[in-house]
């Protein structure tokens, strides 16, 4: 597994803040946020073209928009690990 740290949330502590690395052996982006409350999740799985709950193994996950630029370089490093 290669897994790249990219960016950690500059606005919270460093102890419990949204992550973001890049597998780019994986060709997969990881992130840590902060669990949505259940009317997000609900509006989350009534929107979504599957129609149904979210699997077990999977998760919503809350990101702050301010990490977007840090999203955007994960997808990068994904895209020059392809070209390799």
């Amino acid at each position: 597994m290669a897994v790249q740290f990219i960016g950690i949330d500059p606005d919270t502590d460093r102890d419990h803040c949204p992550t973001v690395w890049a597998d780019t052996e994986a060709q997969e982006i990881l992130f840590q946020g902060w669990k949505p409350d259940a009317a997000s999740v609900a509006a989350c799985e009534a929107s979504s073209p599957a129609h149904g709950p979210v699997p077990e193994n999977e998760e919503i996950i809350r990101l702050p928009a301010r990490m977007v630029p840090m999203i955007r370089e994960a997808c990068d490093a994904i895209e020059r690990a392809q070209l390799r």
